[in-house]
């Protein structure tokens, strides 16, 4: 028997619509409630993400499983109400993609009951909203799990969700939330904060568009990330930015070293670093 009968996605975009629409492609017969703006809302019931979108306070007592997929801040901000809603056996998770912070406030809310497991999917895409999710968004992909204590709580619902993720094509792993944001800084925010800065250097410099025909494909991919709209980086900034610092001052001295290799012809060295680098994402 299911330990899960109702599903409430809050925040129902890219990763929250995609997580339901997973659920149904798998065959999950229960429930799915939305809670998000009444845009979006009418939208995803309109294309069958969700059987119906209602508010928090009605849709979280009948909920089985809660899965926050909004902004980090907002994740923040609405855990207070979510534990005083939420019946005791639920299991709450979250999509955030920071953990720290978030675990940091689960952890003395959550602390006897309901269930919470942080949580991120390392999975997108370049379009936002719930008109571009897809059932096999998570397929492939490296799910992070972050515990309140040491490991993953015993339960019913914690398990039968975890069975979920399996069944979605998730990689699951269990990693303290401390080595998550240090992780994440350097395979996701600094590549993100690098593009942003090559753009606005460049688009500093270069002002006349007809310079930018003489551009190849590097300049078009080195700069693809630099699209993305600070609101929604906002939150990840503010919410890592220990790890975030510890990576750009590396980068900072990167570059610093290439730019002294171009008096002393040791920049060999650097491109082979990079190269190895390189390769082993290719490998993977």
């Amino acid at each position: 028997m299911s330990s899960i009968a109702t599903v409430t996605v809050a925040g129902v975009g890219l990763i929250g619509g995609s997580f339901a629409l997973a659920l149904r492609r798998l065959g999950y017969c229960g429930r799915i409630l939305g809670v998000s703006s009444p845009e979006t809302l009418e939208v995803a019931t309109r294309l069958g993400v969700i059987d119906d979108g209602c508010g928090l306070e009605t849709a979280l007592p009948q909920s089985d499983l809660v899965y926050m997929a909004q902004p980090v801040e907002r994740i923040i901000g609405q855990l207070d109400q979510v534990r005083k809603l939420v019946p005791k056996h639920a299991l709450v998770t979250d999509a955030g993609s920071t953990k720290s912070a978030i675990m940091e406030r689960a952890r003395t809310l959550f602390e006897d009951g309901p269930h919470f497991v942080g949580g991120h999917p390392m999975a997108g895409k370049e379009g936002r909203g719930v008109r571009v999710a897809e059932a096999e968004l998570f397929q492939g992909a490296l799910y992070a799990l972050v515990p309140t204590g040491e490991s993953l709580p015993e339960s019913p619902v914690v398990e039968e969700f975890c069975g979920w993720l399996d069944a979605m094509g998730c990689r699951r792993r269990v990693m303290p939330a401390s080595q998550h944001d240090r992780v994440v800084a350097w395979t996701s925010h600094l590549p993100q904060l690098v593009s942003t800065a090559l753009a606005a250097a460049i688009g500093t410099q270069l002002q006349d568009g007809r310079e930018l025909e003489i551009a190849g494909d590097g300049l078009r991919d080195m700069t693809r990330l630099a699209a993305s709209p600070h609101a929604v980086w906002s939150g990840i900034l503010k919410t890592n930015p220990g790890p975030i610092d510890e990576a750009l001052a590396a980068v900072v001295q990167e570059l610093e070293g290439l730019r002294d290799a171009l008096n002393d012809g040791s920049a060999e060295e650097h491109f082979q670093r990079g190269q190895r680098l390189q390769g082993r994402i290719a490998d993977r």
